[in-house]
């Protein structure tokens, strides 16, 4: 059947216009779609240039193309309180640096010609380098292998930049930097730079208080504190005298890290102008760098040795010796700190044994010398150190024994408990808890009889402790004593940081807030020293604040810092903590209590206060084991040194710390003077030392 012409012809436009509208929608979404990737590639390309090329291209926009090349400073000297005796500084060496000139890496272009260019060059110059250190280096030096000069020249940028100067050798001898010198045009991008090298007093004094040097790029990963937050800012080209190099060593503990932003100095730096490729092509300017200041410690290298010398001494004794009855031959580690009690100046700080600091001179050890000085590189007056030796031993931070007996008279006396005119009776027990149950006794099972607190001090009674100052304690403020007891032992150092300007200071361990005991078992225990570990220098500053009648004084190992060219920078001064207002009576009282029995101060000159302390502790495999404690401060009516000393398994305080704290005293009053007249003289009669 035919169809009407004028329908066919309605048909032939309706399929017309849809090939029109299918065309019209097709190149639509062409439009769009190179519309959507031109776009995306102007998104893209924008961003590489903001990201990427955005500082070449700035550079380019205002004509420059400079970088800074850091320059390492020399270390600053750390004196002993003479100003005499270094205990840590740097000597300057040369070393050889190397800076690329041409782009060594493994790019696709460099892959490609590797055999024919890259390897054969950077070979021949390593080879080269190799002979030249064999022929001309000190014999007794390091060797360096082309292989590892190869590796130092790092042509892959792993650790470098590619205008950065590469390290290839420390301490030139005389001869490698002459034949560095005549030949230098043999060697282009070769500089010698002067660097410092630091060396330690190889007496090993205060080696754990001084502390030791680490590179910079291990420091950072595990003390992200202090390096980790100077690596965020780095800014090479807006500050350089500030930027850290990975090579570069820094202080890693004692007094090198707590001072190192005064020790380091700043960098020097080279200005270089660089090509896009990154590289070098010519110097525009040679900024020096600045010394670093120097330390002037208050650690006195003479006291310091005697009191090293005297712990490691009376450890060989209980070694050896029976003392009260037992040879301990366990007691293998002391500790001491002896500090001045009106600046808070701390003379001497011995964490023994020690070991040598020199072995951090290229600022890391191989891991066998990390395990030999393991046991002894930390310092174990601030912070809690074992021995190494095998089984259970109690830590350096003990519990304190007796020697918290001073403060729990004055914190009864203070809350009203007792007067200093009242009168306990000791019968050798004290009993507590839910019908008596629990018992409490005197050392050897002494009764005392009648006693006023003064008195109780000095016979060292837990009973009395317990009775007057433990039990009333807790009838007074029930749940809330500990509260009261925590207050009374943080206002006195112990509990709180002492402020010493030692990084890493252990504040120890309260064992009285242990919820698992009734609060008055834990006063109980607390009023005799059984319920808190604290640092020997924690003792120390509770001492001194004893003999300060109150006075918190911040103890300080650093008196003054100084430029390169001798000015004073800053001067540390005595700095008051907190004051404990207590009457003068309390005060007397129990300073005239502090008068223990003590065969190692037979003979000694000075009227003085004391107090002995055994600290028993459990220890697991060994049940209760003694450990010395002792501390004291000289004269009694004019203190002029705090001194507290530790000794682990060493048996009862006043027969293991006591003689290591006379020797420290002598030593003291031979220099300074515990009168204020050194006694130490020289050839010619006049005083060696004098007061600082």
């Amino acid at each position: 059947m035919m169809k009407h012409p004028l329908l066919q012809k309605q048909h032939q436009n309706a399929d017309t216009e849809a090939e029109r509208r299918k065309a019209f929608i097709t190149r639509m979404n062409i439009f769009f779609f190179s519309s959507f990737l031109l776009f995306t590639i102007l998104i893209v390309r924008l961003a590489v240039l903001q990201f990427v090329e955005g500082e070449e291209l700035k550079e380019e926009e205002t004509g420059t193309t400079a970088r800074n090349v850091p320059l390492s400073p020399v270390r600053g000297t750390i004196y002993d309180a003479t100003g005499q005796n270094r205990l840590a500084y740097s000597t300057p060496v040369q070393s050889l640096y190397l800076t690329l000139q041409k782009d060594y890496s493994k790019t696709m272009e460099a892959k490609r010609a590797e055999e024919d260019r890259i390897l054969p060059e950077l070979e021949a110059l390593s080879q080269d380098l190799e002979k030249v250190f064999a022929d001309n280096g000190n014999k007794d030096a390091e060797q360096l292998t082309a292989e590892e000069i190869m590796n130092r020249m790092d042509r892959n940028y792993v650790t470098h930049r590619g205008f950065t100067p590469r390290r290839i050798k420390m301490g030139l001898s005389s001869d490698e930097i002459a034949y560095f010198l005549q030949n230098k045009d043999r060697y282009p991008g070769i500089d010698i730079v002067e660097e410092g090298v630091r060396h330690y007093d190889p007496d090993t004094v205060a080696v754990q208080a001084v502390g030791y040097i680490r590179k910079y790029k291990n420091a950072r990963t595990s003390l992200e504190d202090k390096y980790g937050a100077i690596h965020e800012k780095t800014d090479s080209q807006n500050n350089p005298g500030r930027v850290y190099q990975e090579e570069e060593t820094v202080g890693y503990d004692g007094l090198e890290l707590q001072y190192q932003d005064e020790l380091r100095g700043k960098n020097g730096y080279k200005t270089v102008t660089i090509n896009p490729r990154n590289l070098p092509d010519g110097v525009e300017s040679v900024t020096p760098p600045e010394k670093g200041h120097n330390i002037y410690s208050t650690i006195h290298k003479e006291i310091q040795l005697k009191t090293e010398q005297a712990i490691l001494d009376q450890l060989k004794y209980l070694q050896t010796y029976a003392v009260s009855g037992k040879v301990h031959r366990e007691a293998v580690t002391g500790y001491a700190v002896a500090m001045e009690v009106e600046s808070g100046n701390v003379v001497a700080m011995a964490s023994m044994p020690d070991y040598d600091t020199n072995v951090w001179q290229t600022g890391g050890v191989s891991p066998s010398v990390f395990d030999e000085i393991g046991p002894v590189y930390m310092n174990g007056t601030i912070w809690p150190v074992k021995s190494d030796r095998p089984g259970s031993h109690p830590e350096s931070v003990l519990l304190l024994g007796s020697t918290i007996k001073p403060l729990s008279v004055l914190i009864g006396l203070e809350e009203g408990l007792f007067t200093t005119g009242d009168t306990y009776y000791d019968n050798g027990s004290a009993y507590y808890g839910r019908n008596n149950s629990s018992r409490v006794g005197n050392s050897g099972g002494h009764a005392y009889g009648p006693m006023r607190p003064a008195r109780a001090i000095e016979v060292s009674s837990n009973t009395f402790m317990v009775d007057m100052v433990g039990k009333k304690l807790h009838s007074k403020y029930g749940s809330e004593a500990i509260t009261v007891w925590d207050q009374y032992m943080k206002q006195f150092g112990l509990g709180v940081s002492t402020g010493v300007d030692l990084p890493g200071e252990y504040l120890g361990r309260l064992e009285y807030t242990n919820e698992a005991e009734s609060v008055l078992t834990r006063m109980v225990q607390g009023s005799f020293g059984q319920q808190g570990k604290y640092t020997t220098l924690q003792l120390a500053q509770y001492a001194a604040t004893v003999a300060n009648k109150g006075k918190r004084m911040q103890p300080h190992l650093v008196s003054e810092i100084k430029d390169a060219n001798g000015n004073v920078v800053r001067t540390i001064k005595p700095k008051v903590l907190n004051e404990v207002d207590f009457p003068d009576a309390y005060w007397n009282e129990v300073i005239r209590g502090m008068n223990t029995r003590t065969a190692a101060f037979n003979g000694f000159p000075y009227d003085f206060a004391r107090k002995t302390g055994t600290s028993e502790q459990w220890v697991p495999g060994k049940g209760m084991v003694d450990n010395g404690v002792f501390i004291a401060f000289a004269p009694r009516h004019n203190p002029k040194l705090a001194v507290a000393v530790v000794i682990p398994e060493g048996g009862f305080g006043a027969t293991s710390a006591a003689p290591v704290a006379r020797k420290i005293f002598e030593v003291y009053d031979e220099v300074y003077g515990l009168d204020g007249v050194p006694k130490k003289t020289d050839k010619g009669g006049q005083n060696e030392q004098q007061q600082p």
